[in-house]
């Protein structure tokens, strides 16, 4: 994305404990990008089927200088990690706005690195550098919150460690019985 002079652009990166795979489940939701943005309260596809080309009407929390947006998906690459989507209409100041975003294993290999790239036109009395202050604020937001979404995901839930140790201990009880029966019978 490069940018013309009434324009400006930014990426934002941010670092997640939880595996590509279960990040890019949460990212790849085009119907859904409220799980994550919480500046939006409600998502309709209105065409498509979730391929390149679908478009959906996003509507945004009150607070923001926006009603809602519509906005096409660009591109969903499932094998390298890749969404990307235009916003081609709505209530909002922010024209022309694209949006790549990408994720990639971390340097360790245990996590995962997003990166979201933007450009968008920088709107009537607004200067380049409010434009992206503002818009890098919404997206650091939305990529902290997907951060805490992914990660809640990976960890192993309470409930579930507390079942495998139950399964653990009843396995290790039933063994023991085994041994000491084993022992008694042949010692």
């Amino acid at each position: 994305m490069s940018p013309n002079p009434n324009q400006c652009c930014s990426a934002v990166v941010q670092s997640i404990e939880a595996p590509v795979p279960t990040v890019w489940s949460v990212v790849r939701r085009f119907d859904n990008p409220q799980a994550y943005k919480h500046f939006l309260k409600s998502c309709q596809v209105i065409d498509g089927t979730g391929d390149v080309g679908t478009l959906r009407e996003v509507h945004v929390v009150s607070g923001l200088p926006a009603g809602s947006s519509t906005e096409r998906l660009e591109i969903l690459d499932d094998e390298r990690h890749v969404l990307s989507f235009s916003v081609v209409g709505g209530d909002h100041r922010l024209e022309n706005y694209r949006s790549v975003t990408t994720l990639h294993d971390s340097p360790s290999g245990l996590g995962t690195v997003v990166v979201e790239s933007y450009v968008v036109d920088v709107p009537p009395g607004n200067t380049k550098e409010e434009t992206c202050v503002f818009v890098e604020t919404i997206v650091r937001c939305n990529l902290q919150s997907l951060a805490q979404i992914a990660e809640s995901m990976a960890k192993p839930s309470t409930k579930n460690s507390i079942g495998f140790l139950r399964l653990y201990l009843s396995s290790w009880l039933k063994w023991s019985k085994v041994v000491r029966t084993y022992d008694i019978v042949y010692n």
